[in-house]
């Protein structure tokens, strides 16, 4: 093997890897929901961060803080925080919540780009 060819095959590995640690790069979406918590029917804007790779969702913040664990169904993540049980359906764009039957939300999302 030629001295120079040995450098280009490393340079190709070399990037053969960075273009897929790119590719594998999270990226983020935000969405804002607006959820109307019965019965005291006030409004809260709640803030909703997803980071995801190709593969699969990593992390989701709610109102800045992330949740400690979360399942995805299809496109509902369902998740929890401070005993409010959530459902954030990325397709359809709404936010379903309840505090253990004594309150409740529903609301729509947007994405925020």
């Amino acid at each position: 093997m030629k001295p120079g060819t040995a450098c280009l095959a490393a340079s190709a590995l070399l990037l053969s890897a960075a273009a897929q640690v790119a590719s594998a790069a999270p990226r983020q979406v935000q969405l804002v929901c607006e959820a109307v918590y019965l019965p005291a029917r006030s409004t809260w804007t709640r803030s909703v961060d997803i980071r995801y790779d190709d593969r699969r969702i990593r992390e989701v913040a709610i109102d800045g803080q992330p949740v400690y664990t979360f399942a995805v169904r299809g496109t509902v993540i369902l998740t929890s925080q401070d005993n409010e049980r959530i459902q954030i359906d990325t397709a359809g764009g709404s936010w379903t919540s309840d505090f253990r039957g004594l309150a409740s939300a529903q609301g729509r999302c947007e994405r925020v780009d």
